[in-house]
């Protein structure tokens, strides 16, 4: 796997008082004309792959367990249903309706017929109440961006009406059905770039039937490109509801009364540093709120009185985590994470506790989904050992029975999950899972993926992975720990982990590989570290800070230029959780941790061999990313370790849609593990 050379500029700049060398910068452009050409190891990284031992036994085995059947749960409007079917002789996943529970399926969707290369996708979809239309947003090359159509249900055809500039956005339905409301981002032009454009969202109505260049502006732009808008309506259709997050810190909440023509947008809170998540019902606001109680609570809001001093807290904090609250059946559900498993609570409208959800121990839900006047309610649960599966259960009586389950051929019986704890760098206790076989030996020999994330409140709860399974089942190990700059202990832990703190993170996740070591788990020489997106950051950083911890590393869809990062893709709405380059003190500590800039500046060193793994309509977080911090590490590498760049093609950040893309993508990586650790 002899590398190629990558060209290197004598690009420099100064930047609060420090020269910045920059060599690769020419390979953000994708476009230039030496790009393609030179982008380090493009060409002969799939067929470095598909030479690994074992590579096309683990593709085979992948394509037994990825094709499989599976139905959704359904969403109930008014006698019709709607859910989703995943075949097993299917590359995308197919909506279909029925009416009734009993009546004949019928295919809504199926975006399998939508582009002989599969490039076309399905985004979102969304019923109106009736169920006689449904919005649907397609996408290309599985990007973020999205066009809005509206179907004819019992035609089976579309209106006229298409909407582009969607991207993000979903369909709130009026109770009518003849419109809803949506957000709307401009194109990019040379007024509005493609960092720029969430500063430029609006929230706007759309009547069936009209033209979308007029459809008229509820709630205009914010300006900012740090903030993102986005609304809805009340089920009933009284209250519409404009919330503008800055970042994933604090969320200002505006109303306005729908059924008065001009009425004003009414302030419910604005510019407290927290975050507030807003329900309607029976015209009155239910807020889970952050503020004051890092593990969230919940607020009453009359829309008559809405001062701060007239909210009711109907729900305290406590010492799990409040993920959030649904109302379903004239009742509050409440989902929690005590110690990253979840808890449900069925709570009446003032907040009384009434139930919970027997689930499992070290299981994961994404709560109760259903409609606010309706008994029924359906939730999931999986864990790292079980597949999927879906129960219907009656909110008023606490009846559950299964709705459904995925089955795989695979058998889960020696699969071991296990919760440890342990000290980070600064001595904070850190929460991890670990997944294994029954049998496994704690001698130090132990081929162990450590996969984490630590960012942006998002959660690592338990899930299965049918190649999660597969690895443990051929002797792996795989660890997931709870990292700070995550939302499992609430918002404290993830401020902890966030701007001039993020520092933390990387901490955490290396104090985790210590202790996998320690505890003989496995060693240097076996373990791999592997994350995506803010993960990808996680363990870029992790391995050009401590590159002789660890064997391998999978970097995914990756930010690695931290000091630039905020000028492509979607950067600029990450500077409330990252900072900003431009601002001396952030840029201290960006510069600090950023991967590309550690490399640079190191210069030749040892490194583990590293597969980065990106896609070529990544419009969130742009390729240049994986392509500068390889052409650093293909240079500098002294040690014997390949340094791989693959980029997958007709797919976004989250990968391709198709099946057989999925298939490949995993049997490359694990294979690339496997032949690292084994």
């Amino acid at each position: 796997m002899a590398q190629p050379p990558t060209r290197a500029d004598a690009i420099t700049e100064t930047l609060h008082g420090r020269s910045i060398s920059d060599p690769y910068r020419w390979l953000e452009d994708e476009h230039a004309p030496t790009s393609r050409r030179g982008c380090p190891r493009r060409t002969s990284t799939r067929a470095a792959l598909a030479k690994l031992p074992g590579r096309d036994e683990l593709a085979a085995r992948f394509r037994e367990l990825f094709y499989y059947d599976a139905v959704s749960a359904p969403a109930h409007c008014k006698g019709r249903y709607f859910y989703t079917r995943k075949h097993a002789d299917k590359e995308k996943t197919i909506v279909y309706w029925k009416q009734g529970e009993d009546g004949a399926e019928q295919v809504l969707f199926d975006p399998n017929q939508w582009s002989d290369d599969g490039s076309k996708g399905l985004g979102g979809w969304w019923p109106n109440h009736d169920g006689k239309y449904v919005a649907y947003a397609i996408k290309l090359n599985n990007s973020d961006e999205t066009t809005t159509h509206v179907r004819d249900v019992a035609a089976g055809t579309d209106l006229p009406d298409a909407i582009e500039g969607t991207k993000y956005s979903g369909a709130s339905w009026t109770p009518d059905g003849v419109g809803f409301y949506y957000t709307w981002v401009p194109p990019v032009s040379d007024t509005v770039s493609i960092a720029d454009r969430p500063g430029f969202a609006e929230l706007r109505y759309h009547a069936l039937g009209t033209d979308p260049a007029n459809d008229p502006v509820l709630h205009e732009r914010t300006g900012s490109p740090q903030t993102f808008l986005s609304g809805g309506v009340s089920y009933d259709g009284h209250w519409l509801v404009a919330s503008i997050s800055h970042g994933w810190n604090s969320t200002d909440v505006y109303l306005r009364d729908a059924r008065v023509p001009g009425a004003p947008w009414r302030t419910v809170v604005a510019g407290v540093d927290a975050t507030f998540a807003t329900e309607v019902w029976r015209d009155q606001l239910y807020l889970t709120t952050n503020d004051g109680a890092p593990r969230a609570r919940v607020f009453k809001v009359d829309p008559a009185q809405l001062e701060r001093s007239a909210w009711r807290e109907i729900i305290p904090e406590s010492e799990a985590t409040l993920e959030g609250v649904s109302v379903v059946g004239e009742h509050l559900v409440a989902t929690y994470l005590r110690n990253a498993a979840t808890q449900i609570e069925v709570r009446d409208l003032e907040g009384k506790f009434l139930r919970s959800i027997a689930l499992p121990p070290l299981g994961s839900s994404g709560g109760i989904g259903g409609n606010p006047d309706e008994d029924t309610g359906y939730f999931a649960y999986t864990s790292f050992t079980e597949p999927q599966v879906i129960y219907k259960t009656s909110i008023a009586t606490g009846e559950v029975t299964e709705w459904t389950r995925v089955t795989l051929p695979i058998d889960t019986s020696q699969l071991v999950t296990e919760q440890v704890f342990y000290p980070s760098k600064d001595g904070t206790k850190i929460s991890m899972f670990l997944i294994h076989g029954k049998d496994t030996v704690r001698d130090g020999t132990n081929p162990t993926i450590l996969y984490g994330y630590g960012g942006f409140n998002v959660n690592m709860t338990p899930a299965f992975a049918s190649s999660r399974a597969v690895w443990i089942q051929r002797g792996g190990i795989y660890a997931i720990p709870n990292l700070r700059g995550g939302g499992e202990y609430g918002e404290d832990w993830h401020r902890a982990g966030m701007l001039l703190t993020k520092q933390n993170v990387f901490d955490d996740f290396i104090a985790a590989a210590e202790f996998l070591i320690a505890d003989r788990w496995t060693s240097p020489r076996h373990l791999a570290i592997s994350g995506g997106s803010n993960g990808g950051l996680l363990v870029g950083a992790t391995a050009t800070q401590r590159p002789e911890l660890f064997r391998a590393v999978v970097c995914a869809v990756p930010l690695l230029d931290m000091l630039r990062y905020h000028l492509s893709g979607s950067g600029k709405t990450w500077i409330p959780e990252y900072g900003s380059a431009e601002d001396a003190e952030q840029f201290r500590v960006l510069h600090g941790y950023s991967p590309y800039r550690i490399a640079v500046d190191a210069g030749p060193r040892r490194y583990p061999a590293v597969l980065f793994d990106s896609a070529d309509h990544d419009d969130r977080v742009d390729p240049l990313h994986a392509r500068k911090l390889a052409a650093v590490l293909q240079a500098n590498q002294m040690g014997e370790a390949p340094i791989l760049l693959r980029i997958e093609r007709n797919a976004g950040h989250g990968g391709a849609d198709m099946v057989k893309s999925q298939v490949e993508r995993v049997a490359d990586t694990l294979a690339f593990l496997t032949a690292q650790l084994t």
